[in-house]
């Protein structure tokens, strides 16, 4: 089968440049559209994109000429990494103009018709594409991921829920400089620092959560009724969210059984073999260190969450530490699963 084109919108970004990793010789997708802001657009992909990965730039996209964010782009599909400020209107243009909108941006992740998805907890909630289409003659949709931060949670919350049932849950977040983008958090405040306060992170963990662990109810959903507290802050790691997170379960459980639940939790992307899917969605190790950021964050190439340190709580049942990717499962290999999913279930059409 031929692979579906994909443009890249914020493509000279961190998580854009993520994107045009990870979708470098990818078996499904072939990359044939950068967008970016006025200043990169009319170059070509190496003159205009700064890369800060790993590695060299992918040589297919250097000679690549930096395009407009703005429809219509040679392809089949986008995704976006643009920045919340200009996500919103560019992205409802895609879609008005029959593009499938994969997006890792914020704007439209709480409005009702439209999917805040993680394939392993709630595809079902694809459901909500057919309000979309019903308001949209073009075809087009939206369909985004989480936060960062939340995709970690909600990944390690999920197969508790799952099984046990949640009624509380107190989150305390370490996360990573990367996290706020390039060039970030200044360096001054960053050294021998750390900073309690992100900027709305608290609300989109405590918010995205209990839309994810939701449940179909007709046409939308019905947030879990789970009380979520969260802390976040900004810590000196390049790379890799941690949380520590403490739980209240809605029946008893022994230490074993949650441990269980966690590392046999499997969902549909491991049944459909999805390209970017994990062999093993979490993993527990037993180590009284672990997961550390440089340690664990790769662990499935990205796409696996590490839990550690689970013990019974004083306060509560149970806590433990969940450590994941944040710029791979928790923004641009997150889409990517996602747009595989679409693939999947035959949500994509050439």
């Amino acid at each position: 089968m031929s692979k579906l084109r994909v443009g890249i919108l914020g493509a000279t970004g961190t998580v854009g440049q993520r994107f045009v990793q990870l979708l470098e010789d990818h078996p499904q997708f072939e990359v044939t559209a950068l967008a970016a802001s006025d200043r990169s657009q009319g170059k070509t992909y190496s003159e205009a994109c700064a890369w800060r990965l790993p590695g060299e730039m992918p040589g297919y996209a250097r000679a690549m000429r930096v395009e407009a964010p703005q429809p219509p782009l040679h392809c089949d599909l986008v995704f976006s990494s643009l920045p919340g400020g200009m996500a919103r209107e560019t992205e409802g243009a895609f879609a008005r103009a029959g593009f499938p909108v994969i997006s890792n941006s914020s704007a439209y992740r709480m409005d009702e018709d439209v999917p805040l998805l993680i394939p392993e907890i709630n595809h079902e909630h694809l459901k909500l594409l057919d309000a979309q289409r019903a308001k949209n003659s073009s075809g087009g949709y939206i369909v985004t991921n989480p936060n960062c931060s939340t995709i970690m949670i909600a990944l390690a919350l999920a197969p508790l829920d799952a099984r046990f049932g949640l009624e509380a849950v107190v989150v305390t977040t370490l996360q990573a400089l990367s996290g706020a983008g390039y060039p970030g958090v200044p360096s001054l405040d960053a050294t021998d620092n750390v900073v309690p306060f992100i900027e709305h992170e608290e609300e989109k963990i405590e918010e995205e959560t209990q839309k994810i662990l939701g449940v179909m109810r007709g046409e939308r959903v019905e947030h879990a009724p789970i009380k979520l507290s969260a802390q976040v802050h900004r810590v000196n790691v390049t790379e890799g969210h941690m949380a520590a997170i403490r739980v209240k379960l809605a029946r008893r459980a022994a230490l074993e059984e949650v441990k269980d639940a966690l590392t046999s939790f499997t969902s549909l992307p491991q049944e459909l073999k999805l390209h970017s899917a994990p062999a093993q969605t979490i993993i527990v190790r037993e180590e009284r260190d672990r997961p550390q950021p440089r340690l664990d964050r790769d662990a499935g190439r990205g796409m696996t969450v590490t839990v550690g340190r689970l013990l019974p709580d004083k306060v509560l049942d149970f806590r433990f530490v969940a450590l994941s990717h944040n710029t791979i499962r928790g923004a641009a290999g997150a889409a990517i699963l996602n747009a595989e999913l679409l693939a999947a279930t035959d949500r994509l059409k050439h």
